[in-house]
């Protein structure tokens, strides 16, 4: 049965009034000047901005993008990025690309009011949910076609793309793809199984706590025994407690790694990784498929505010959309572009028969189950 994750509803219900009451005023710019970034601030559509040909002439003044934690290899961002600065020519200035989602927000509380802070936020779930107070609300053209479950009602977050979790391995190394995670329980995957992070901190360290949770017979209600299942990983001395990435890869610091299939499909042509001597595959086991949506948020106080809006615009394109799913990921708009005959089908692995998504509040409660007993069950 799919587990839907729950809309969010009425947050930030007042701050969208107030945005499009402003930009009905001004025509979503300055009058002296109508490519002055001071209203696109408060523009929760392309209509309250002015228009897109208005949004296009701010951001451009504004030409620059500053973005957190979107590395190129990651879901076939560097296509995206290509993409939007050929069609607009804005520069783009990525920073913190190997930051978790917590992070992306403790660096907007720091660089609050600084020319650095990051413009636009893309963040796993839980870190989103509980963070609403940092977005400005907008809906990109295409939000009639991102699911119901897939965003907040005002535009505070909107899924983008998401993954499956699955089990990536060095071929070189393990001979055999494991047909179960039990499998890696045996002693042919000594200190070798490692995760993409902190599942206190980042989205798919998580996401593979969840998906262990799910194959060990356990609910999303509660991650207890997913966290039991790695406490019993650490004691078969088949943990590996180093950061899973494509540094250690290629170094074979991190010959098991589970993550988000997105992730691992871009493992598997990385220039680094094979330079390293890693014949990387990976595996989406049988069962219950976890799915970890990845949101897109603008930061409220975003520096650029017209060049983040026109990103959101370009992220929800058939173009971009199309670019995620060529990286291994499913993008929010899939359904409407399929219909539509504006999905690439050649990039397209087809629709999952059975996935498990958390709602919002088994997100929370599994962060707050993580925090109070990870660190002790594993390290």
């Amino acid at each position: 049965m799919t587990i839907k994750r729950a809309r969010v509803a009425g947050l930030a219900a007042a701050a969208t009034v107030v945005a499009l009451s402003l930009a009905a005023c001004t025509g979503g710019a300055n009058a002296a000047d109508p490519t002055s970034s001071k209203d696109f601030a408060t523009a929760a559509d392309a209509k309250a901005a002015g228009g897109m040909d208005a949004l296009v002439a701010a951001a451009k003044k504004e030409g620059t993008l500053n973005i957190i934690a979107t590395p190129g290899d990651w879901a076939n961002y560097q296509e995206i990025f290509d993409g939007f600065t050929k069609k607009y020519g804005i520069t783009i200035n990525p920073s913190q690309d190997s930051a978790s989602s917590q992070e992306e927000i403790d660096a907007a509380k720091k660089l609050k009011g600084q020319d650095t802070a990051p413009d636009t936020f893309d963040i796993g779930s839980s870190v989103a949910l509980a963070n609403t107070e940092y977005f400005a609300p907008y809906k990109p053209t295409g939000w009639d076609d991102i699911p119901a479950n897939e965003k907040e009602s005002t535009g505070l977050w909107k899924v983008g793309y998401y993954g499956v979790m699955a089990v990536g391995y060095d071929a070189n190394k393990i001979k055999k793809a494991p047909k179960s995670l039990d499998d890696l329980l045996g002693s042919e995957y000594k200190g070798a199984v490692a995760l993409n992070g902190n599942p206190t901190q980042a989205a798919a360290a998580a996401g593979a706590v969840a998906f262990a949770d799910l194959q060990a017979g356990g609910t999303l209600d509660d991650l207890k025994p997913g966290v039991d299942w790695f406490a019993k990983l650490k004691k078969a001395g088949n943990w590996n407690a180093a950061d899973g990435k494509p540094n250690t890869i290629a170094s074979g610091e991190t010959p098991v790694l589970l993550d988000w299939s997105f992730n691992q499909k871009g493992y598997t042509t990385s220039d680094t990784i094979k330079g390293g001597g890693v014949n990387w595959k990976y595996t989406v086991l049988p069962g219950t498929a976890y799915v970890g949506y990845y949101n897109q948020a603008i930061n409220k106080d975003a520096p650029h505010p017209a060049a983040a809006r026109l990103w959101e615009e370009y992220l929800y394109s058939d173009a971009a959309q199309n670019a995620w799913l060529k990286g291994g990921a499913y993008p929010a708009r899939v359904d409407a572009m399929e219909k539509a005959g504006t999905l690439n089908k050649a990039d397209f692995p087809g629709k999952l028969d059975k996935t498990a998504v958390m709602t919002d509040k088994q997100a929370t409660d599994a962060g707050t189950l993580l925090n109070a007993t990870w660190a002790n069950a594993v390290g």
